[in-house]
């Protein structure tokens, strides 16, 4: 899949290729507070990067293209063409780049697809961060937020490198203070549309949920046991009354001794907060498929670890 921007003589960056990790990201709480006139949504959450990541690789080349590589069941979901937020942050970044012009975009994807993760804004923000290295952009961190916005509400966020407190629709970020925390994470085959989810809650006339300062103190103290008692997300009970599945997978990680459980996002993945690494991963042999991160992620990053026994949820 490619676009036609041929490169503006700089495919020389000398050749070389330039790395970036796309974390994914849990939502330690969301907060829905109202419907917007322009149809999105006023939100307040706290986003958590954490150590499971695609890898985003950027190299010099004729025309931007993007390929993506890993296990089939997620590279097949990612769309090859106009809709891969990849290849849209490569050309919002363009734009506004004076030396912008091709490159070749490789993504290995790490995190399931369509499960409230933000692996595709993740891949855009890894993307857009690559690129302004690889053309030389020279932009700062406020020009960068300002180009991930317009590819998508959750990019911003993506481009903080680290946890951050967000309002608006999702594209107004501030710095948050965040230990490191241990979760399980627990996919599901099918994915949740964000549009879906948003609409369900205004369908059900959704509550917002509490004051979140209770949520963000436990956060930055690191007191697993009670934060694991705050997590909420508003939009998990209009996504669970459709999907019943995710709330079974929710009660079965609480029933097994997650200190506390949450949907992520827009759905439908599930996290379990673990006292520790070993607790993670005593839970995640549990269930086929579940994965092992800590958030947020640090140098060096821990491996990854995913369960072994019976699906979740069924």
């Amino acid at each position: 899949m490619s676009a036609p921007r041929t490169s503006a003589g700089r495919a020389g960056a000398a050749g070389r290729a330039v790395r970036r990790e796309a974390h994914a990201k849990l939502n330690v709480f969301l907060r829905v507070v109202r419907r917007r006139r322009d149809g999105y949504h006023e939100i307040e959450s706290l986003v958590l990067p954490v150590s499971l990541a695609d890898r985003v690789t950027v190299r010099p080349a004729d025309r931007l293209d993007v390929k993506v590589r890993g296990a089939e069941r997620l590279a097949g979901a990612v769309p090859a063409g106009g809709l891969n937020l990849a290849l849209v942050a490569a050309l919002a970044i363009a734009d506004v780049c004076e030396h912008g012009g091709g490159a070749l975009i490789e993504i290995d994807k790490r995190i399931p697809v369509a499960g409230g993760l933000g692996g595709g804004s993740a891949d855009a923000a890894a993307t857009i961060l690559a690129l302004n290295e690889l053309w030389r952009c020279g932009l700062d961190d406020d020009a960068l937020a300002e180009v991930g916005a317009r590819v998508g509400s959750d990019v911003p966020a993506m481009l903080a490198r680290g946890p951050v407190l967000v309002s608006g629709r999702g594209d107004r970020t501030r710095p948050a203070r965040v230990a490191p925390l241990w979760w399980v994470v627990v996919p599901f085959e099918f994915g949740v549309r964000s549009p879906d989810a948003y609409r369900w809650w205004d369908e059900d006339g959704g509550p917002s949920g509490p004051d979140p300062a209770p949520v963000l103190r436990a956060a930055e103290e690191g007191d697993a046991e009670a934060l694991g008692r705050l997590l909420f997300n508003d939009l998990e009970p209009p996504v669970v009354a459709r999907h019943p599945r995710i709330g079974r997978a929710r009660d079965r990680l609480l029933r097994a001794g997650a200190l506390g459980a949450v949907m992520c996002g827009s759905g439908s993945s599930v996290a379990g907060l673990a006292r520790d690494r070993r607790h993670a991963e005593a839970l995640a042999r549990r269930w086929d498929g579940a994965i092992v991160c800590v958030g947020p992620p640090g140098p060096p990053e821990p491996p990854l670890r995913r369960g072994g026994r019976g699906p979740m949820g069924r």
